[in-house]
């Protein structure tokens, strides 16, 4: 075949590509790949394979690596304070929306295990345009996100070894406040976690396993001292006789409003995902690995958040450092503990660097293989079997910000990117069972997708903005009531297109229902400025993919590496299966 002239070969063409920006849009905005070509010819575009060594085990040792970061020891204080002792059932509403979203990428990830998690998932049910949306604002956050983990493990080191975190970094006169502190030691976290990902998927397996069970145990010495020193009559008195009391002193307003503040603690199982083109046997080991890592984690917040309910009254707890504050509150003597947790918080840092790490690597690396961005991105090292190319980039310009940005500007720039991708990969389940490319129409169902939305919208809304009363009471009721119906008359009308070959979301459409709407009433959680940040990077988003990405990905079709909008071909399950199988 002979290859069709590039969009960027000359001025002149590119020119060219720009005038007929409309035409390119219509045609490749929409394009839908199919899992076959996902794992066959789109994964050739790497050259090398990525090796399958990873089993159920170490799929569990990475989402326990990637959930159990330093954001436990900072969210918990917080959401007790809006749900009291409560605060347990906080952690276990949010491991339950965590569990259901879990769900929804264990069926996409058996059923097409490849490198690019909900870039691919995407991909095969919503177009190109917007896997590309959410590719590019999920590949922002994670590099902007490690950035700051890689700081705060600079400043939890100082606090261990008692010295200062502005001894450890340099500061620079005539840089702007937020940007003149030099951190060297983030800078090199960084780097020595880019050589352990670029060296091999397994070792940073063994490497993951080893911080994490030093980790966890870190983690079962606080849970035991708090129920050993603890008292049970802190779980319904307060402190201070002004504040109520009992185990809901908020009500349920509190506890979901707790729910919300915790769930960035379970942040990171999507990351496991990413590895299933480098599973055995994705069939068996994804389900255990995925589900299992969030079950774990959210048993071991639940008893963490008991031990420190039972430490202290929830209304003297320390918003910034719960956990220290706790055992320094309690009695004399028990001030090493702080130092204890701090150290299990630094394993933390460190296996949710990792893992994050290995997972925006291979978002990159299957984004370039679609063309959107350069290919160079795709390659996979013939001797490593690992996407060296993505690690290296991502990895240096992770340390490049991590250098000289504060943690807290860091902090602002991270937006609700991760959960509004949980919430497309829920919509994007319900789609592919229903909807058939080029056989089932798909109005009925995105006519419910669109209204369910809609009426959690209006849900979420009433229960954030509309006062207590009668009112908010009867509209809350009214949602409710109105979203069953809508799920009901969808579920009796609307017959799935698709049955899974291997491993499918059970009670569906219910469980991806439910999904959809506890992450629209967890996005309501987020202010204005989380809105515009996420508003603007979406938007540069849309000008890459204008400019660049859409004419890359039209060479790329003409030239035959990618397949046409709404391709009707269709995938036996025999070759489905010997795929999966290779």
């Amino acid at each position: 075949m002979e290859n069709h002239a590039s969009s960027f070969s000359s001025p002149k063409a590119y020119f060219r590509a720009l005038a007929q920006t409309p035409t390119r849009l219509a045609r490749r905005a929409g394009s839908v790949s199919t899992s076959y070509d996902e794992m066959s010819r789109v994964r050739a575009r790497s050259g090398a394979h990525m090796q399958k060594t990873l089993r159920w085990f170490d799929l569990i040792g990475l989402g326990l690596g990637g959930m159990v970061g330093a954001a436990v020891f900072v969210t918990t204080g917080t959401a007790a304070h809006y749900a009291g002792p409560a605060v347990i059932l906080s952690y276990a509403i949010a491991g339950f929306c965590a569990l259901l979203s879990a769900f929804c990428y264990t069926e996409f990830a058996v059923d097409m295990p490849v490198a690019g998690g909900a870039f691919s998932y995407l991909r095969v049910t919503f177009g190109e345009f917007a896997a590309f949306i959410t590719g590019a604002n999920l590949v922002t956050e994670y590099v902007m996100s490690n950035a700051g983990v890689a700081r705060s493990f600079t400043s939890y080191s100082g606090s261990i070894i008692g010295v200062s975190t502005d001894k450890w970094r340099l500061t620079v006169p005539g840089l702007p406040d937020g940007y003149n502190q030099i951190d060297f030691v983030a800078v090199a976290v960084v780097l020595i976690m880019t050589v352990i990902i670029c060296y091999s998927t397994r070792e940073s397996s063994v490497v993951n396993m080893v911080l994490t069970a030093l980790h966890i145990s870190f983690l079962a010495f606080v849970i035991i001292m708090g129920f050993w020193q603890g008292e049970w009559k802190n779980f319904t008195k307060a402190g201070h006789p002004e504040n109520p009391s009992g185990f809901f002193p908020h009500g349920a307003q509190g506890v979901f409003h707790g729910a919300s503040i915790v769930y960035v603690s379970y942040i990171g199982y999507d990351a496991v995902s990413t590895m299933a083109e480098e599973v055995r046997d994705p069939v068996k080991d994804i389900p255990v690995g995925v589900s299992g890592s969030v079950v774990i984690v959210t048993l071991l917040y639940c008893l963490m958040a008991a031990s420190m309910s039972m430490l202290l009254p929830y209304d003297m707890i320390d918003l910034v450092a719960p956990f220290a504050g706790a055992f320094r509150e309690k009695s004399e003597g028990w001030e090493w503990v702080s130092n204890v947790i701090g150290v299990g918080a630094s394993f933390g840092i460190l296996t949710s660097l990792l893992v994050s790490m290995l997972g925006q690597a291979r978002y990159m690396c299957v984004i370039g293989r679609s063309c959107v961005v350069p290919s160079w991105f795709a390659r996979v090292h013939p001797t490593t079997s690992t996407p060296v190319n993505a690690s290296a980039f991502l990895g240096i310009l992770t340390a490049a910000i991590a250098l000289f940005t504060d943690l807290n500007v860091l902090l602002k720039l991270v937006s609700m990117g991760t959960l509004f991708v949980y919430y497309m990969v829920a919509n994007a389940v319900i789609y592919r069972r229903y909807v058939t490319v080029g056989t089932t129409n798909p109005r009925p169902t995105l006519s419910f997708l669109c209204s369910f939305t809609l009426t959690a919208i209006v849900f979420t809304l009433t229960w954030k903005f509309a006062p207590t009363g009668k009112l908010k009471a009867f509209m809350l009721s009214a949602c409710g009531v109105i979203a069953l119906a809508i799920l009901q008359i969808f579920h009796c009308m609307v017959p799935q297109a698709r049955k899974p070959e291997f491993w499918g979301v059970p009670l569906m459409p219910w469980i991806p229902s439910i999904s959809i709407f506890l992450n629209i009433f967890l996005l309501g959680s987020f202010d204005g400025g989380a809105y515009a940040r996420f508003g603007i990077f979406s938007a540069l988003a849309v000008l890459v993919y204008v400019f660049y990405s859409v004419h890359a990905s039209f060479d790329a079709e003409e030239d035959g590496f990618l397949g046409q909008k709404n391709s009707e071909i269709h995938v036996e399950p025999k070759e489905t299966v010997d795929l999966i199988k290779v």
